[in-house]
């Protein structure tokens, strides 16, 4: 499985966070590691230099066995919480998806 991260102009990540990061989604997903080919991760400030409220963004696509592509956003107040919120997003989707492959 490969994990891409992709940012907007206003956002520089630090190497400590894209590994934390990677490790992160590489554990939360293990799970269905046999399906998932490739998480692109998409991270966007929608205010930019501004301040606002739930404006971190984070989108997350999941390519499965060339079958399909997820693809689930979260917005919050930081990209911590903007990352976790679509986890728990893209794995409700994932077990949704993954068991109706197993009933058929």
């Amino acid at each position: 499985m490969t994990i891409q991260l992709n940012t907007d102009k206003n956002l520089s990540v630090h190497e400590a966070f894209e590994a934390q990061l990677d490790s992160l989604l590489s554990e939360e997903s293990s799970r269905f590691s046999e399906h998932i080919t490739r998480l692109e991760v998409h991270l966007s400030d929608e205010n930019g230099n501004k301040q606002g409220q739930n404006d971190k963004r984070c989108m997350i696509e999941a390519c499965l066995d060339e079958r399909q592509l997820i693809a689930v956003t979260d917005r919050a107040n930081d990209y911590e919480l903007a990352v976790s919120g679509e986890i728990e997003k893209l794995k409700a989707s994932l077990d949704t998806i993954v068991g109706k492959l197993r009933i058929h």
